[in-house]
């Protein structure tokens, strides 16, 4: 039986543009009926899910993890399952997932892979896939320009990692997880669901996105320098070998704050202390290589 799908891509994003036509050609190979809509923003995303989801088996999202983030809600509410296009700068959830960040390779994914349960985080009412997080990450989205990330990839967050920090200040917080009030003084709280974030820094080394948990780590730096041996232990989730670096894990954990902080999900800025986050396992099902796909793009990348 022909699948219809529901094919949302950012144009604004990364490859958007450039790629949109090819993914149509190709899906439609595939044998995927298609229902394209042209999209202005991001914004448009959620209210085209729930106008069209009646019609389709499935939604297909071309961008980044922004994109992805924009429309994760209405596809829980929808219950409908999602085949992802990697046209963003980081692709966070793509590489957590293994989806090969080709075109023809993941639409192959999208038409031939198998339906994978993950779980979603939660905060305060919204849904996450990656990462949600305060304090320096959010001084980061804000400077972080569209020009940049096109311009420099995933090497744009860095360079605006170490512009940011030398003005940012630490801010107290009160964390409470597993029973436990932990007071601390911070100038970042990240609460990871999935693996990857912020173009490929691992959450926390035994991080994946189904294992019923969030995994939280609090930057408690004290002087400038201590960015670059975490700069170093970010990409495999090695953080918490550093004295200076908190980390924490539960099923539900709460944020407070004296005055509120703006928390970023996935790169886009949705929500504010004081903040409750939820693992919500199985949340969402989504298109993810099969064994066999998987062991054929490993080859090729060897």
């Amino acid at each position: 039986m022909t699948k219809r799908a529901l094919l949302l891509v950012n144009r604004h994003s990364r490859q958007g543009q450039h790629k949109f036509a090819q993914a149509v050609d190709i899906l439609n190979d595939l044998g995927l009926e298609l229902i394209t809509v042209p999209i202005k923003s991001p914004e448009q995303l959620p209210q085209l899910v729930r106008q069209r989801g009646n019609t389709v088996d499935l939604v297909i999202v071309g961008g980044g993890d922004g994109t992805l983030n924009w429309v994760v809600d209405s596809l829980v509410e929808m219950n409908l399952p999602l085949g992802i296009l990697p046209l963003g700068t980081a692709n966070d959830l793509a590489r957590t997932l293994k989806i090969p960040l080709t075109i023809p390779q993941a639409c192959q994914v999208i038409a031939t892979g198998q339906m994978k349960y993950i779980d979603l985080g939660w905060v305060n009412g919204k849904y996450f896939f990656n990462v949600a997080s305060l304090g320096l990450s959010v001084d980061i989205t804000r400077k972080l320009s569209q020009g940049a990330k096109r311009r420099w990839g995933v090497l744009a967050y860095a360079f605006t990692a170490l512009q940011v920090i030398s003005q940012t200040r630490p801010f107290s917080a009160q964390i409470s997880v597993n029973g436990e009030s932990i007071p601390v003084k911070t100038i970042q709280i990240a609460v990871g669901n999935g693996r990857f974030y912020g173009g490929g820094m691992a959450v926390a080394e035994d991080a994946t996105i189904d294992d019923q948990r969030l995994d939280l780590y609090s930057l408690e730096i004290k002087h400038w320098w201590q960015i670059f041996p975490l700069l170093w232990r970010l990409p495999q989730g090695q953080q918490k070998v550093l004295s200076w670096v908190r980390t924490l894990e539960g099923e539900s954990i709460e944020i407070y704050t004296r005055k509120s902080y703006p928390i970023n999900t996935d790169g886009e800025i949705t929500t504010v202390t004081p903040a409750t986050f939820r693992v919500i396992p199985h949340g969402l099902g989504v298109l993810v290589p099969s064994e066999t796909q998987e062991s054929s793009t490993n080859a090729h990348q060897q």
